[in-house]
């Protein structure tokens, strides 16, 4: 018994070393080839300009859909390195055992995604991501990473960006959002058709409660706050 369980951790100990091991050879090797990101706010506001979206505009402070987004999206943000480490070799791990599973993307992955990555999907690709998103970090404040996913990102409805979908859904100024609206427009992101407050209110409603909750987990709330954040009215028009 005490030989199999031996076995067992060495078998475990090899499986993580090589999950780290072998993206961060990957990462090395693509490194010379992955485009710079010194003209990431210039491909963003030429998104905005082909979808006649508001110009980029600066973050409310405090910003309260940024703070949901995190809770939600990327909890760490603020302390990784544009990739996270944890994340990253649980997709190692998953690539070695072939389940396909790549785990929980950065929101500066994500952003690479949106301004550079093909929408294919495989190894190479992912490791193309994680270098962008880890010169996006390097060359740009969280702050302004932000700024650009936030005015980057598709909402529903034809609204891109924030300040459109904070009117478009509202009919106020970002600055303006209760934490109800800000966490209902935070849970839009993963998927704006599915959770649709227009169209599917019940949907969008779960989805903003498990924002609140993540706000509670993420010590941005109280747990009193989030209910009462929940029992607030939307204003939606």
């Amino acid at each position: 018994m005490a030989r199999t369980r031996h076995r067992w951790r060495r078998r475990m100990l090899g499986v993580v070393a090589a999950a780290v091991i072998v993206p961060v050879a990957a990462m090395a090797a693509m490194w010379p080839v992955t485009p710079g990101v010194g003209n990431a706010e210039e491909l963003v506001r030429a998104h905005l300009a082909t979808q006649h979206a508001p110009e980029l505009v600066a973050l409310p402070s405090p910003d309260r859909v940024a703070q949901a987004l995190i809770a939600t999206e990327d909890s760490r943000f603020y302390s990784t390195p544009g990739i996270d480490p944890i994340s990253a070799v649980r997709a190692g791990i998953a690539v070695l055992r072939g389940s396909g599973e790549t785990g929980a993307a950065t929101l500066e992955q994500q952003l690479a995604k949106n301004l550079y990555v093909a929408q294919d999907v495989g190894f190479a690709t992912k490791v193309r991501e994680a270098e962008l998103a880890v010169k996006l970090d390097v060359r740009y404040s969280k702050d302004e990473v932000l700024r650009m996913y936030l005015a980057y990102v598709y909402f529903g409805h034809g609204f891109y960006g924030l300040p459109a979908a904070a009117r478009g859904y509202f009919g106020v100024a970002p600055a303006e959002l209760s934490w109800a609206q800000a966490s209902m427009l935070a849970g839009l992101v993963l998927a704006p058709s599915a959770f649709d407050p227009l169209h599917h209110l019940s949907a969008a409603r779960v989805r903003e409660r498990h924002v609140l909750n993540r706000l509670v987990a993420t010590h941005v709330l109280s747990s009193a706050q989030a209910t009462a954040a929940f029992a607030a009215p939307l204003g939606l028009r």
